[in-house]
């Protein structure tokens, strides 16, 4: 207990006061959106198969201090633990998206139906009821397991990020064989596209640029400077870098749908409160599953961050593809976009504070 108090002493500025920035980057960034929309929509803009370089530009100097940071004798080790990478596969293909379809329909089919109303033409001609048609943004977004923020997530939990790599790598080419398929059979669709060079190039350029940058560099450092000098030097200038790059996407991301917000924010908080409970769900059953089976803390925060974490960029390309851009499914892994940064940052504070509770190695 003593040495987590004073791991909470040893927070930088940042991480100790993250949650009340986090809610400025997001005022500030619905306030730039509202005051400046024509920038934003032109940064919005700026995207290839619907991975928006400049959110791609953050994301790599969120994920190279992580990267740098990764001793790769803990990632061999990590690949040869298979408990956490089963609970891993085992949440994201054989709970989450049912649990996804339940909830979302429950919420946006019976609940909330009557506050949702009309209907929309989607992509082909055909005339759908809202409510359906965010039900099926949802379910893509339950679908698609996060490969790259997780890294993220992970790391700031103080998880194994050996671990978390490992799955990363493993979901990238899950989601390739089995998207397709189990998104069609819920979505009813007979031919569901799969956007590959979203995928491919997402992985590309938030997780292979990266690691291989941070591999490299972390090699020759240490064989300049020597691992003291890189663990007391190089690492202490490089961690607010990742934290100062996680709170400018969260003011790039709420830019760019600031005018959304605050035209529609009744329909936004109704899509949210489902998208929230899976989350949590999600999450809860993770760790609680890694819990009974024994998994020490640096496996089990991960673990379970994982199953809660989407892939939100795939989620969007593929309702724009089979929905149209301006479709309430969009419209619904949008506001996937919106709430995961601060759900997930929440969750980390959540393993953070509960992390007595597992063995610690």
């Amino acid at each position: 207990m003593e040495s987590i108090v004073r791991e909470e002493k040893r927070l930088s500025f940042f991480e100790r006061y993250l949650t009340g920035w986090v809610i400025g980057c997001i005022v500030l960034g619905i306030l730039l959106g509202k005051l400046f929309p024509q920038v934003a929509l032109g940064l919005d803009k700026i995207s290839i198969y619907q991975v928006s370089i400049p959110i791609a530009i953050c994301l790599f100097f969120m994920m190279y201090p992580i990267m740098v940071k990764i001793d790769f004798a803990e990632v061999i080790k990590a690949g040869k633990m298979p408990k956490p990478v089963l609970l891993t596969l085992f949440v994201n293909w054989c709970i989450k998206p049912f649990t996804m379809l339940a909830i979302a329909t429950l919420f946006l089919g019976v609940l909330f139906k009557g506050l949702l109303p009309g209907f929309e033409i989607i992509k082909g001609g055909t005339e759908v009821e809202l409510y359906r048609s965010y039900i099926s943004g949802c379910i893509l977004l339950g679908i698609a397991p996060c490969t790259a923020m997780v890294l993220v997530w992970g790391h700031l939990s103080k998880g194994n990020d050996g671990h978390t790599l490992v799955m990363v790598a493993i979901n990238s080419l899950t989601m390739l064989l089995l998207y397709a398929p189990l998104g069609g059979w819920l979505l009813g669709v007979n031919k569901m596209p799969i956007p590959w060079q979203t995928i491919v190039l997402s992985v590309v350029a938030y997780v292979g640029l990266p690691l291989f940058l941070g591999y490299h560099s972390r090699k020759y450092i240490i064989a300049k400077k020597g691992i003291e000098w890189f663990k007391e030097k190089f690492l202490h200038y490089l961690t607010p870098v990742s934290i100062g790059a996680l709170l400018v996407t969260l003011i790039l991301l709420f830019s760019f749908k600031g005018e959304l917000i605050i035209r529609q924010p009744q329909v936004i908080f109704l899509i949210a409160i489902p998208l929230f409970i899976q989350t949590c769900l999600i999450f809860a059953l993770a760790y609680g599953l890694a819990k009974w089976l024994k998994l020490p803390y640096r496996d089990a925060a991960p673990s379970a961050l994982i199953g809660a974490s989407n892939h939100f960029e795939v989620a969007i390309a593929t309702s724009a593809m089979l929905f149209g851009l301006s479709s309430g499914a969009s419209l619904a892994t949008v506001v996937g976009v919106l709430i995961e940064v601060p759900v997930m940052l929440m969750l980390v504070r959540v393993c953070l504070k509960t992390r007595g509770i597992f063995e610690i190695q």
